[in-house]
């Protein structure tokens, strides 16, 4: 058992170098930059996404509210959208609470 005391303090005595600074701060830059990719590119992507879709509604178009209700465009103004929901049933709700452009045909489907 001797030895082991004898090698712990030749440890313990020996100069003890400082880390680099930048050894320290890598593990939180390589932290950042998977957040980055992994969470922060891919919601922005899809934000701008729905922001070109939202921009591009249009009269005619089959759409899904954010809400769930399917409903086809009748009216579009600037903050506004009018929703037929069932013959002679309209509704009116904010443009950026369109979630989804369903493709032509999928309210008689529904």
């Amino acid at each position: 058992m001797d030895w082991l005391i004898s090698t712990a303090a030749a440890q313990a005595t020996g100069t003890s170098a400082q880390p680099n600074a930048l050894m320290q701060f890598l593990p939180l830059v390589l932290i950042f930059v998977v957040f980055y990719f992994l969470l922060i590119r891919p919601q922005t992507k899809r934000a701008k996404e729905h922001r070109a879709m939202v921009a591009a509604l249009g009269v005619g178009a089959e759409v899904v509210t954010s809400g769930g209700i399917l409903g086809k465009i009748v009216e579009v103004s600037e903050q506004f959208v009018t929703l037929e929901i069932a013959p002679g049933v309209n509704i009116k709700v904010q443009r950026h609470a369109v979630s989804q452009e369903l493709p032509k045909g999928t309210l008689k489907s529904a």
